[in-house]
């Protein structure tokens, strides 16, 4: 039982990697006998889990910590901390910037952080940004916000160079779980009442190859992974991010065929349409290259729907470049993408690129895009009108009713109290650019689907869609899809 007065806030910024630490750092203070408030002038020890891939997240984070000083100079025990990327990232330079920060705790040392609490106590100010994971946050007590859907760390930190990309800065190299580690998660998780969980990587295709015998042939291990996880019994989906383009392999594509529990959706970053930046941008694929997987992909599973990220402005991203985005976009035509304008990143090659283009310029061509990508996904949401789906339900719909996911990825309002966690056989009646509209297979107000079943999760609000903090504008994007886990 939680001692009285010892309360926590926690707030996440960033990608599903950072929902997945905030949900250990909820389990540790948890067990620590702290319990959750939304106000912070009731905790005890406030938590910013931040992100640094996004523009100006370092302003964000001092703003945020200017609100807390005067609340700390009132009471001097609050104990502030500063985890995630930009911790990593900027270690020393918080407590300067803000002095009245308690502990900063970087990617690596979160399971050390009740220890920093304790010791910022008697010491004071604690850092730890170490520069190598030693014990993976799937290996630390969780504290979900929903008991039907989990996410399930395989790999953390990335072995690519893209020069946008911040994450091998933060994240370091790419350090795999042990196949077994991950299967004995997912089966708890299973025997608990999860019934759809999402793989987490900065890189899913390359998973396992450090975990290969040195003089093996390394062969990557993602499809023997997907494989062995669809066998565990009780689960119904099974979700992942991201995929590396460079690095996909026909194995994958048969796996996801073939395995009746991996949702018919996938992550495909794109991120420019024209060959000349994709150089620049290090991302050792090409436009037809991308195009060719992508027609693989379908064919194997044609239902398959898919996400992409795209980034408007690179360095010296020239208009015909940009007309090449557009036509590859018009080509795949994608269901969902996360549109991103381009902005430095202090740490990353990009950011002492020649050619930084302006602001005004930028938007424009980022308004074009997302106006495009807004047109086709309205289009691909209209083909699915007429057609039949299983819907998990996540929460309450913003007018009503519930929402819930098809195993597409597309996100489905119907009509009815229906607890999160429950299967719907689904008609869908209606389309939009971000959503559809369904109704139970009986039709409205009849009779519920057999199919229909509750996964043994309580009747809260959120899930793998639910609420979070800010976001990139994510075109033909669900309301509350997150990011993807990075900008691989």
């Amino acid at each position: 039982m939680a001692m009285a007065g010892r309360r926590y806030l926690l707030r996440t910024f960033g990608c599903q990697m950072n929902e997945h630490d905030s949900e250990r750092i909820a389990g540790l203070l948890t067990a620590d006998g702290y319990v959750a408030t939304e106000e912070a002038a009731d905790a005890n020890v406030v938590v910013f889990n931040t992100c640094a891939i996004r523009e100006n997240a370092d302003n964000r984070l001092y703003g945020n910590l200017g609100h807390l000083r005067p609340l700390k100079q009132a009471n001097p025990r609050m104990r502030i901390v500063v985890a995630g990327c930009l911790a990593q990232k900027d270690g020393g330079t918080i407590r300067e910037r803000a002095p009245w920060v308690d502990v900063v705790v970087g990617t690596h040392a979160l399971p050390g952080l009740l220890d920093l609490l304790h010791r910022a106590e008697t010491e004071g100010p604690q850092l730890d940004v170490r520069e190598q994971t030693e014990v993976f946050p799937s290996a630390l007590p969780a504290l979900r916000e929903v008991a039907h859907h989990a996410w399930v760390s395989i790999a953390v930190g990335c072995d690519n160079a893209c020069t946008f990309c911040i994450v091998p800065l933060v994240r370091g190299p790419q350090l795999s779980r042990p196949i077994g580690d991950v299967l004995a998660e997912v089966q708890g998780l299973a025997r608990r009442g999860v019934v759809e969980i999402t793989l987490l990587g900065q890189n899913v295709n390359t998973y396992g190859r450090d975990l290969t015998v040195p003089g093996s042939a390394r062969r990557p291990l993602f499809a023997d992974l997907l494989r062995a996880v669809n066998e565990v019994d009780g689960l119904r989906r099974i979700r992942f991010t991201s995929p590396h383009p460079h690095d996909f392999t026909p194995d994958v594509i048969d796996a996801m065929a073939g395995s009746g529990k991996v949702c018919e959706h996938i992550h495909f970053p794109l991120q420019s349409g024209s060959d000349r930046v994709l150089k620049a941008m290090q991302r050792s694929y090409r436009r037809e290259r991308y195009l060719g997987w992508l027609e693989r992909i379908r064919a194997a599973i044609p239902d398959i729907a898919v996400s992409t990220d795209v980034i408007v402005g690179f360095p010296a991203e020239t208009e015909e470049d940009f007309e090449d985005t557009l036509d590859v976009v018009r080509r795949a035509r994608f269901d969902q993408a996360y549109t991103f304008q381009y902005s430095p990143r202090p740490g990353t090659r990009a950011a002492e690129m020649d050619g930084q283009l302006d602001k005004p310029e930028v938007q424009e061509r980022f308004d074009r895009l997302v106006a495009l990508q807004e047109a086709i996904a309205l289009e691909r949401m209209r083909e699915q009108v007429g057609s039949s789906a299983e819907v998990l339900i996540e929460g309450l719909g913003r007018k009503g009713g519930a929402r819930g996911r098809t195993r597409g990825n597309r996100v489905v309002h119907v009509g009815g109290e229906h607890a999160p966690g429950t299967f719907l056989d689904v008609r869908i009646v209606g389309a939009h650019p971000h959503h559809l509209d369904g109704e139970l297979a009986g039709g409205p107000g009849g009779s519920r689907s057999e199919r229909e079943r509750a996964s043994g999760s309580p009747p809260e609000q959120g899930g793998p869609g639910g609420s979070r903090s800010e976001r990139e504008r994510a075109s033909g994007s669900p309301p509350g899809q997150r990011e993807p886990a990075a900008v691989g």
